[in-house]
């Protein structure tokens, strides 16, 4: 079990550190506490002590602590006050945690600061953060919420995915890769439209994913019912002409593209101004949308293209014949291949079937399990070029 260490200063802040100490042992993680005194006098080490099922680290003693923890897997700083960052930028080891992380930087461990403190104070050294950013590969900071004058927590879900990334072999380093998820809406009347039931989960989790393994991920979305995490970009695209016109302006710089969102194969073929009433009935005739994959390697021959492809209620034979065809007029890489009529739209599980150079089969998963499988495949097949 890989040890992550969890420094705790002396924030208002430092009541989320239980929260993400918990959420890393969920995820798999063994977590050590060190905890500054002044975050001793906002939370007690035993409320520590019970999320990490460890002793706390208040001092250092004769078992050298910052030399036996410098190696750990990542070591994160949650919540980083101004001090400990000014300190760490000064070199200056004058409390446990200060000389844990300067033991650390020369060991090039990891290092996750989530600074949080008053909006001015975050000011006031943000010449400190780039000083680091600059000087230290081996430091990440990840960004707050700036909200009522207080540069806040960000969320769990953001901390776990950078430190994630940090740890990870980076198989997509310096990759831009752009994600469609969600469903797209097309319009009748002001307030009325066509959508489907998709979720926009599978694009999430891909996202994610790619993250993690070091890409800049653009998510080009929808209707999506998943919370994004503020460190993938997002760019809004609610109906198919939208994120049609979004992909062509954009899908030059990128170097991989997957088309995971539930793009309306329909339209209306003619649009309301004024609220139809619903005192009568009417006919809604509908129009082939354009087939977005399609336009995808017309605009950029060099991308690597991913599709997805979801029937309902047809045989294992008919499913991969479809995939092949959407493989074939796209041109395609790779096509990702379910049947929704076993785990519809929204669910967490899908069973799928890969088409690229051979065809796989995977049972039932997560699709946070998928994602992995998918992004490993990406990668690989990228660094064999």
């Amino acid at each position: 079990m890989s040890m992550i260490v969890l420094c705790v200063t002396g924030s208002i802040a430092a009541i989320e550190s239980v929260k993400l100490a918990r959420e890393l042992k969920r995820r798999g993680f063994d977590v050590k506490c060190f905890m500054s005194d002044d975050a001793c006098k906002i939370i007690h080490p035993y409320a520590m002590e019970f999320a990490t099922k460890k002793k706390v680290v208040l001092e250092l003693t004769g078992k050298v602590e910052h030399v036996k923890y410098a190696e750990a897997e990542a070591i994160v700083v949650a919540p980083a006050t101004a001090n400990i960052i000014s300190k760490f930028a000064c070199k200056i080891a004058d409390n446990p945690i200060n000389t844990l992380l300067l033991a650390a930087c020369g060991a090039n461990t990891p290092i996750i600061f989530v600074p949080a403190m008053n909006e001015h104070m975050y000011k006031a050294i943000k010449d400190k953060i780039e000083e680091i950013d600059k000087k230290y590969e081996n430091v990440t900071f990840v960004d707050p919420k700036i909200e009522d004058g207080k540069a806040k927590f960000p969320d769990i879900e953001d901390i776990v995915l950078n430190v994630f990334r940090k740890i990870s072999p980076r198989i997509l380093e310096g990759k831009r890769v752009l994600i469609t998820a969600g469903g797209t809406y097309e319009p009748i009347d002001p307030i009325r439209g066509i959508s489907n039931l998709s979720s926009g989960k599978m694009g999430v989790e891909l996202a994610k994913e790619a993250f993690i393994q070091g890409a800049d991920v653009t998510l080009l979305i929808g209707r999506v019912e998943e919370i994004i995490p503020k460190s993938i970009n997002k760019i809004k695209a609610l109906s198919t002409e939208e994120m049609l016109d979004k992909i062509k302006d954009i899908v030059r710089d990128y170097d991989v593209f997957i088309s995971v969102g539930a793009i309306s194969d329909f339209k209306p073929y003619k649009y309301y101004e004024k609220k139809i009433s619903s005192s009568k009935p009417i006919e809604l005739k509908l129009i082939p949308n354009p087939k977005v994959i399609n336009e995808v390697k017309k605009i950029n021959p060099n991308i690597y293209l991913v599709g997805f492809k979801a029937e309902y209620n047809v045989t294992k034979e008919e499913l991969i014949n479809s995939a092949k065809k959407l493989k074939r007029e796209s041109n395609a890489d790779m096509v990702v291949a379910n049947d929704v009529s076993k785990n519809g739209f929204g669910s967490s599980k899908i069973e799928a079937t890969i088409i690229n150079k051979d065809i796989e089969e995977f049972p039932l998963m997560e699709k946070s399990k998928l994602a992995k499988i998918i992004i490993e495949k990406i990668g690989k097949e990228l660094n064999e070029v």
